[in-house]
């Protein structure tokens, strides 16, 4: 049945009531509210909203830490009959965040007290601007900022004789409306607007609810911020159609506490899934690896880690031909080992659910010999995002998993032809998740949706099993000096995966006679000069012929020499977006000049005088 964001909401109220729906920790503990009681929450905000102006299809921006008054403040936005414009807190005030706010037509904004700073230096610029509703209590208020306890106070009184004429704004929004409008991060171009209507968001978690379900007692502790797609509809709104509940991290005064309070959330609230991008998975395997070396078992992981790696297989068939032997000593080391490593994940953690890009399969082995499998999926915002995604009973590692349902997915070639089954080429969608298309941009929304066919530009291939394997961006494509193509993402994941110097790479060529790379390292691992450009290149030579991962990528596309970067990447240079996602065009444009010096004599051989010049710079 059609239905809007609202009806979803309702619906769950209706079956769930008394169940826990959120849990917070704004006093040492994590204190739970219901779902009847988040929806009082909501009815209170959302008429507080009302009354401040906020008119049908008003654009609210929604700035804050992930928090209960995240989800209370956007649900109060769909029943004031407004859109929300969800806004990482990782934007800056310069272009970034002025360019959503001015562009997305944003007319009231809700913030915390962190990112209000930000909201002020800048709202001279705005001229829609009417209200900033804070969400935190501070000692003195500029004019038009209201406080988020005081607009909820003015919205119970006014519900206590107005409850109808309220509840007619948000029975009023229908199916097509658009409920949010979620900016790209801008890995290939400048951010767009991606129109997300109410029926969007509730045909995706009906179809996401197609390929897994969450039983009423999971918990879900939210990691990721709660402006991504992923954790818009994964998170929030899969987890409200099944009773679920979510857990948000406490966000400290600062960023660096807000991640020193993961540890203590996980533990605190125990877990049943979580959701991940590549760049969390990375920084739990080294956490879990740091504690084991810390306890002197590295031998005797490593020893029971590879062999539960060899049983496993790819998951789908594991413990097949002679690997059913090892079964017993598998089970003892998950008893003696794996279950004590678990633990710092709560000890209830069931899997994780990846999202944001590919997780590589090592990673994706490692998690599963743990018993915390990461379930990778694969979607983007344009799809609302959930298009595919590995589940308990049907997974194969290295995939991005089976189809959600209803949708259609075809593989064409770059004429737009549908190619076999087993042939790579872009993923093409249709389904009730495709996007209503990019605001104010007709000709960016024309040439990505085409007859309800939406182009993700992502490459791929349909397995035969029916499962899904992505490669990799079709604009990310290196291109040899014949025209041969290839996706550089696998040999970047791999790299850095397989390294404690590398921290992040880009390869690059562009019908080139040979590839090239941009790579981030860690300086404090390697000496100053020549001998530091070489213990790099050695991280390379490992998958030449000969070398430790040898044979597992094609030569010629392995970097020939590499430029060594000034500077991490990072979001404030924006050369990774709020996802951690290479902006590639970011990195060129930044080390043009040194990416022709590597195309020419002196610059092929990496140990020449301007890297190190970089690497002298710590």
């Amino acid at each position: 049945m059609d239905k809007t964001i609202i009806d979803h909401f309702e619906q769950s109220v209706s079956k769930f009531k008394d169940r826990t729906f959120l849990l917070e920790n704004l006093t040492g503990t994590f204190e739970p509210t219901t779902y009847s009681q988040v929806k009082e929450q909501v009815y209170q905000f959302g008429a507080g909203l009302v009354l401040e102006g906020v008119k049908p299809q008003d654009k609210v921006a929604v700035m804050s830490e992930g928090r209960n008054l995240w989800i209370i403040s956007e649900l109060g936005v769909f029943y004031a009959g407004g859109a929300s414009v969800p806004l990482s807190i990782k934007l800056e005030e310069s272009n970034d965040l002025l360019f959503r706010l001015q562009h997305g037509d944003v007319s009231f904004i809700i913030a915390s007290g962190r990112q209000l700073r930000k909201i002020r230096l800048i709202k001279d610029q705005l001229p829609l601007l009417k209200k900033i509703i804070v969400l935190d209590s501070l000692d003195e208020y500029e004019p038009n900022e209201i406080y988020y306890g005081d607009l909820m106070e003015m919205g119970k009184v006014y519900l206590e004789n107005s409850m109808e004429e309220f509840l007619k704004i948000g029975r009023s929004v229908k199916n097509d409306d658009i409920a949010t409008i979620t900016y790209t991060s801008g890995t290939t171009a400048d951010p767009k607007g991606v129109m997300l209507t109410h029926r969007n968001y509730t045909a995706n978690v009906e179809q996401a609810l197609t390929c897994i379900n969450f039983p009423q007692d999971f918990k879900m502790l939210i990691i990721l911020p709660l402006d991504h797609c992923f954790a818009h509809v994964v998170g929030m709104y899969t987890m409200m159609a099944s009773g679920a509940a979510i857990a948000t991290v406490p966000p400290g005064k600062s960023a660096m506490e807000a991640l020193r309070n993961i540890p203590a959330s996980i533990a605190a609230v125990k877990p049943d899934l979580l959701l991940s991008v590549p760049a969390l998975s990375k920084n739990f395997k080294k956490n879990m690896e740091a504690a084991v070396a810390k306890s002197g078992k590295t031998k005797m992981f490593d020893f029971a880690l590879n062999l539960a790696i060899k049983y496993n297989k790819e998951g789908w068939n594991k413990g097949t031909g002679g690997c059913i032997l090892l079964k017993p000593l598998i089970s003892l080391f998950d008893k003696m080992i794996f279950s004590k490593v678990r633990m710092a994940m709560g000890g209830n953690l069931k899997y994780f659910i990846g999202g944001g890009a590919l997780l590589d399969i090592d990673l994706q082995k490692f998690y599963y010999a743990l018993g915390i499998p990461v379930y990778q999926g694969y979607g983007l915002s344009e799809a609302t995002p959930v298009i595919s995604t590995n589940t308990p009973p049907h997974h194969r590692l290295g995939s991005s998993g089976i189809l959600v349902q209803p949708m259609d997915l075809k593989i064409c070639d770059k004429e737009g032809k549908e190619v076999p089954i087993g042939e790579s080429g872009e993923i093409v969608i249709r389904g009730e998740n495709v996007m209503a298309g990019y605001w104010k941009n007709p000709v960016a929304s024309a040439e990505t949706v085409k007859d309800g066919w939406l182009y993700t530009g992502d490459m791929g291939y349909m397995h035969e099993s029916g499962f899904l394997y992505v490669l990799g961006r079709f604009k990310s494509l290196l291109i040899s000096s014949d025209g041969e193509k290839y996706s550089p993402e696998g040999i970047e994941e791999s790299i850095i995966s397989n390294s404690k110097i590398v921290q992040n790479i880009m390869l690059y060529n562009n019908q080139s006679p040979y590839t090239i790379c941009i790579v981030q390292i860690d300086k404090t691992r390697v000496p100053n000069g020549e001998d530091g450009v070489l213990a790099v290149k050695a991280e390379f030579d490992k998958y030449r012929k000969g070398g430790e991962f040898g044979g597992m990528f094609p030569e010629r596309w392995l970097p020939a020499t590499f430029i060594i970067a000034d500077e991490p990447f990072s979001e404030a240079n924006h050369m990774i977006n709020s996802t951690s996602k290479l902006v590639r065009k970011a990195v060129e444009k930044a080390y043009a000049d040194r990416m022709k010096f590597a195309f020419s004599n002196e610059g092929k051989d990496p140990v020449n005088k301007i890297n190190i010049q970089a690497l002298n710079v710590k």
